[in-house]
């Protein structure tokens, strides 16, 4: 086995996931959980980072629990610091139609009461996606947040545990 060069700095990646229920009450924890865990790794409440991850969060949970609760199933929330950024994956069980997806995104009326959630999505997250959820049934959304500075995180959570 032959070791990396030293001028190359190895790939962490670091996973959190967490099932939450299909309800407000699960929408607003997994915005809380996800600010704890960005502030776990590093990125502290405050920095645009996780300002526009609790906000994209925010609003891909409300979405799962509104237009895609099934009783009595939970929707996912995952967070992962990948190279150079924060993914964030929000999942449910519902089937039918995907939502739009980037390219597909329209405005809504001034007062419809519904509409702005994935907006805000397009408008927050460097790069979206909307995909069927492995296994079916379900759709997960997908958001990534670039994140400057991001090497320096993979040691800040290393130090927290010495």
């Amino acid at each position: 086995m032959t070791a990396l060069p030293a001028s190359q700095n190895p790939v962490t990646v670091r996973v959190f996931s967490q099932r939450l229920s299909s309800t407000p009450r699960g929408a607003r924890l997994a915005r809380y959980l996800a600010l704890e865990q960005l502030r776990a790794w590093g990125l502290p409440h405050g920095t645009d980072a996780s300002d526009r991850a609790a906000l994209i969060v925010a609003e891909l949970a409300a979405n799962a629990v509104t237009h895609g609760r099934v009783p009595g199933r939970d929707f996912e929330l995952r967070l992962v610091l990948v190279t150079g950024s924060v993914r964030i994956e929000v999942t449910d069980t519902h089937t039918g139609a995907l939502p739009p997806g980037p390219r597909d995104v329209r405005s809504s009326a001034p007062l419809d009461d519904s509409g702005r959630g994935l907006l805000l999505v397009d408008a927050l997250a460097d790069r979206w996606e909307v995909m069927d959820r492995e296994p079916p049934p379900g759709k997960t959304v997908r958001a990534e947040i670039d994140v400057p500075g991001w090497l320096s995180l993979l040691g800040a959570g290393d130090r927290r545990r010495r």
